[in-house]
């Protein structure tokens, strides 16, 4: 009978003196340097692309910041060409950004359990006198320290990146899906929520390469649903019949009424069709060959012929209230999903 298949004592039969929980920190760290290497190396990475394509990026703001008055059609000339060299770029770096909790879930929180009960080593640890809720513990709290530190770096480095096309007036203000779990401190929840994931899913499934397909699958899930549908409900939505509501506000939905009906794409066209201009959607117009040259703005020109528009939207200064909710809902989740790893481990049979 080997060490590893021998069957493990429980705690009051061994009878021994429990390790420290120094010493216990020090294991851990021997045992997951690599995998806390790699989190600050791929944080790292992310984080040096940002600083080196940031620095020029915020030097050519400085011409954007610089122009007054900001309402001039100078200056708003001045920042459209800003947007037009850098959001493009940027928004490729953003798509890629939101996988890095997914990845810190699948590459650190799924293997750090996994790897030891799909290898047997497990049965060997628990006859060390750590006691198995101890052992998770140990393991869990340092990690989960390490990527939540790492994350909490990141956010503000981003922040720091991305302001300037928010000054600038970017579509994506800071409330929008396509950043908003990028900075202040919900990148961090998500991140501590992704590792929570893995782990609870490396200790259910006991196989390292399936558990990391299951986390970034539910983190996947998770982070299209909050996105898509849960966080535009943190507060009762804005309702509006301003035409003029644009970025940075967070516009939800737009829709015409007439006569205090809503009215399709086809009624809009109709009206607009005696100027020769096309509504492609209820916000996107395209004029045509025989619209007159004085015309204007096609949205003055519907509410002039009696139709309303309506818009459904998320004022900016609900960003750290929704920053605050998101990342309190994230947080609970993480230590519910932690804490039900010890209480499986502690529980497992042999």
């Amino acid at each position: 009978m080997s060490a590893l298949t021998m069957p493990t004592r429980s705690e009051p039969e061994a009878n021994l003196r429990p390790v420290p929980w120094r010493n216990m920190a020090w294991v851990t760290w021997r045992q997951h340097r690599l995998t806390l290497a790699g989190v600050l190396a791929l944080f790292g990475a992310a984080a040096m692309y940002l600083l080196i394509s940031g620095l020029p990026m915020h030097h050519a703001y400085a011409t954007v910041a610089a122009c007054r008055p900001i309402t001039s059609g100078i200056c708003r000339q001045v920042a459209v060409n800003f947007l037009g060299n850098y959001a493009p770029g940027v928004g490729y770096v953003v798509g890629l950004l939101h996988v890095i909790p997914a990845l810190i879930g699948a590459f650190a929180g799924a293997p750090v359990l996994a790897r030891e009960f799909e290898t047997g080593t497990f049965r060997y640890t628990w006859t060390q006198g750590f006691g198995r809720a101890r052992w998770t513990i140990a393991k869990l709290t340092l990690l989960a320290v390490a990527v939540t530190a790492a994350a909490a770096a990141f956010s503000v480095l981003f922040t720091w990146y991305y302001q300037p096309l928010i000054g600038a007036g970017d579509d994506n203000g800071p409330l929008s899906p396509a950043i908003f779990d990028l900075r202040g401190i919900a990148v961090v929840a998500w991140t501590l929520a992704a590792f929570a994931i893995g782990v609870l899913a490396g200790t259910l499934i006991r196989r390292v390469i399936p558990a990391m397909f299951a986390t970034i699958a539910v983190w996947a899930g998770l982070a299209f649903a909050t996105g898509a549908y849960l966080r535009a409900h943190y507060l009762a939505p804005l309702l509006t019949t301003n035409p003029n509501v644009r970025s940075p506000a967070w516009v939800i939905s737009q829709w015409w009424t007439r006569g205090g009906k809503p009215v399709t794409l086809d009624t809009i066209n109709k009206t607009l069709g005696a100027v020769d201009v096309r509504a492609i959607t209820l916000g996107v117009f395209q004029p045509g060959p025989a619209t007159p040259a004085n015309f204007g703005d096609p949205v003055r020109y519907l509410i002039a012929h009696g139709y309303l528009q309506l818009t459904r939207y998320q004022p900016t200064s609900r960003y750290w209230p929704f920053q605050g909710i998101e990342s309190g809902w994230l947080f609970a989740l993480s230590v519910l999903l932690l804490g039900t790893t010890v209480w499986l481990v502690s529980r497992r049979a042999t």
